[in-house]
Formats: structure tokens, sequence, C-alpha cells
């Protein structure tokens, strides 16, 4: 059986824990995820037979969980000391491991793998808080402006690049039955994402000032909930309960010539024309007095999450294997045209490129990875990390407020004034 630290110094990990001593039985690392979807389970199971069989000494399993549950569920089985060695995360989630010590920093481990694969800055700013880094980067999820190439062109309308070319294309996509834009309304996460993508682009990213006090109530703020409202009556009346399905459904049967997604590739090549020249997308058209696009960006990380010290050093040895260009590759196109490279190795990698899916949207695909390269996210933009976005996130209250406007009829003023409440009544418990 192949040494241990001869794995760990193949990966470049020499100066780990582990003694030289080869184990009796191989070390057994947990995985847990929450990428269920039966296509996805089936990648990861392909992924990890093949490490497994080529590092007899370290067993890694995988164990799918839902998003639905494991914020409270991950915290009990800490608490009763059978929780998995690996997490997957977003920024948020790793708030809330942080906050009972269930999360181990990966300092060492990040600038090794950064030194080697490059990673792209905007998916690690989100993990790089408190003096270390709490998450190693596994892919990037951005949303873009999606739409179809004959429809504007069938209207005479160019893609737009800023809010009131964005307006007036909607505007005049709106005849027939048809809706130039589609966005949704409802109390859930996806108008979080949608309503944040429209307020990067007015220079409203930051939500928190350096001490932790809450910064959403300002013009820039305004001006993007105003502007988001104006857009949300050119969509659908039933934007009010939409998640990210409905909005899909909407570009995929054409009844929407616009929308804000992180990804419809898979919608559109299975359940629209699948016309790869036809599919359109840019960057978020930012404000009129703004030079540049941004976007929302969620990097999904993993965690290391035992305090075991051999089984830390073979969970290094696993994540270093994932993230070498012919595996990672792989890992990503578990969901092809929806999951981004954090690397810059990893965007140029032929195990990314040649999936079918890739290869045939491969103009999409790069665009998605350049707007990637913008990403921000709420409450992860100053380099403080507050514990209160993990609350102000799960209530959804960028969404609430933006319900007070097309539901309640309040003015962007007063919801975002609103807005500012609620987040400090959240900040302070």
């Amino acid at each position: 059986m192949m040494k241990l630290t001869r794995l760990l110094t193949l990966a470049g990990f020499a100066a780990t824990l582990l003694t030289g001593t080869a184990y009796a039985a191989p070390v057994d690392l947990t995985l847990w995820h929450m990428e269920q979807p039966p296509h996805r389970v089936q990648r990861m199971k392909e992924l990890l037979d093949e490490f497994n069989a080529a590092h007899p000494d370290i067993q890694v399993k995988q164990e799918p969980q839902s998003w639905g549950e494991v914020y409270a569920k991950a915290p009990a089985a800490f608490a009763a000391g059978n929780g998995p060695d690996l997490l997957f995360t977003i920024p948020d989630f790793t708030t809330v491991l942080k906050g009972i010590d269930a999360v181990v920093p990966v300092d060492d481990l990040v600038k090794d793998l950064d030194a080697k694969h490059g990673f792209i800055e905007a998916t690690l700013a989100p993990y790089k808080y408190d003096d270390h880094v709490w998450a190693v980067p596994a892919y990037n999820m951005a949303i873009s402006l999606w739409y179809r190439n004959s429809v504007l062109k069938a209207a005479g309308v160019e893609v737009p690049k800023t809010w009131s070319e964005w307006q007036a294309a909607a505007e005049k996509l709106s005849t027939d039955g048809k809706y130039g834009i589609g966005l949704p309304a409802n109390k859930q996460l996806y108008t979080d994402q949608t309503v944040y993508s429209v307020m990067v682009n007015s220079g409203a990213a930051d939500i928190y000032k350096d001490d932790g006090s809450i910064d959403f109530d300002k013009p820039a703020t305004v001006n993007a909930y105003d502007f988001y409202s104006k857009l949300a009556k050119l969509s659908p009346a039933d934007n009010g309960s939409w998640t990210w399905g409905e909005a899909e459904a909407c570009f995929a049967s054409n009844t929407c010539g616009m929308i804000l997604q992180f990804g419809v590739i898979n919608t559109y090549d299975t359940q629209a024309e699948g016309d790869a020249t036809d599919l359109g997308v840019a960057p978020v058209p930012h404000a009129d007095d703004q030079s540049e696009s941004a976007t929302i960006s969620y990097s999904n990380a993993i965690m290391l999450t035992t305090k075991d010290e051999a089984k830390q050093a073979a969970a290094k040895v696993f994540l270093a294997w994932l993230l070498e260009p012919a595996n990672y590759g792989r890992f990503l196109t578990m969901e092809p045209g929806l999951f981004l490279p954090v690397t810059d190795d990893g965007a140029k990698a032929d195990s990314f490129w040649n999936d079918k899916t890739v290869t045939k949207y491969k103009s999409q695909v790069e665009t998605m990875i350049s707007n990637s390269h913008a990403g921000k996210l709420f409450g992860f933009t100053t380099g403080k990390v507050f514990p209160s976005i993990g609350a102000i996130s799960a209530q959804n209250v960028i969404a609430e407020t933006l319900q007070h406007i097309v539901v309640d009829g309040q003015t962007a003023a007063d919801a975002v004034k609103g807005g500012q409440a609620r987040m400090s009544e959240i900040a302070k418990k």
C-alpha cells in the first residue's frame, strides 16, 4: 500500500502533519454536498471512484444533502459529533458553520493551489476575512442577461448596455402578448439575486459599513429599486410567485424576450430551439452614470470541517486532485453551461471545453466566464464579514424590500428606508 505521506508529497503537501507511517486502514472521508440531481450525484460518484482507486490510503464517500435542510442539519450533526469532513458551501452558509467553530482555515492550502492554478479573485473574496481563508473555491455561478438574437433583430433592438437602453428594449419587446423582460418579484432568494444584480450596477454593492452598521439606504440603492420596479411592470403578472424555473420557462417558451439568470443553456437546449447561434448572453446593463457592468456571483466552495489531523491532510490531497485540470473540467460539467471555473487553468482545461454542451455553446460560456470576473455578493464586498448577513439573506430582506414597492405601492425611497430598518434590526440581534 502506498504510504499516505508519499501522496502528500506528490500533491505538494509534504509539510503536513502526517508522519511517514503507512496506515493499516484507509483514512475515510465523508463529503456532504447539496448537488442532489441524479446526474450530478452520478458524476460525483465517477470522480470519487477514480480518486479512491488511485489513492488506496484515502477513501472519500459522498452524502448528498438538501439546501433546504442543511442550514439546520449541519450544525446539529457537528454538535452530535458526526458531522462531515468536507462540506460544500456558499458564503453565507460558511458564516453559520464558522460561528459554531466547525470550519478549519485553509490558508496554506489555498496559497499553494492559487500558486499552481490561479484562483479568480472574485471567487476567493467572499471567503477571505478575519485573517483567514475559510473555504476552497470549487465553482462559480454568475447572473447574465439572456436573450435571443433573432427576437432583438426583428424588433430592431441592440443588445442593451445601459439602463436607459435596457428599459427601451424591454418596452419595444413588450408586444403581441409577449413580455420584454421576465424578472421575479417573489420574496425569495432568486429575487434577492436579480435585485442585487441591478444594485451592483448602480454603485450600491455594499450593504455594510466598515463598523458593521447597515449601509443600505442611499441614493444608489433607491435608484436601483426604482429602476427594477419599472422593469418588473414589463414582466408577466405572476412574477410575484416566480423562482428560477419560471423565469427559464418563460424564456424557453419565447414569452419573455430577456431574463436575468445564472444559466439557461440546459433548458434552452432541451426545451426550446437549441439553436446555439440564436442564444444571446451579455453582461447585466449598468446605470447610465456608471461606466462598467458588474453582477452577482455565487462562489461555491468546499469547507474543511474535520479537526482530525490525519483527515485534514487526506482531505487536502483530495482537494488538490479535484482542482487538477484533467479532473476539474469533469467536475464542472456535472452541470454544463452553469458551473463556471474558479481557476485560470481550469478555464482553459480540455476536460471542460471538450464537453459536448460546452462545445456547442462555447461563445456563451466564454461570455459567462468573463461576466463572472466582475462578480460580487451582498455582505461580502468590503473584506469584512458580519454574522448578521446570514440572517439578512435567510429572511430575504432585499426581496422583501422590492415587494413593498410592487405589492404595497410604496415609493422606492420609502421601501429602501424600511429595508435599512429591517437589516439594522437583524444586525442588532
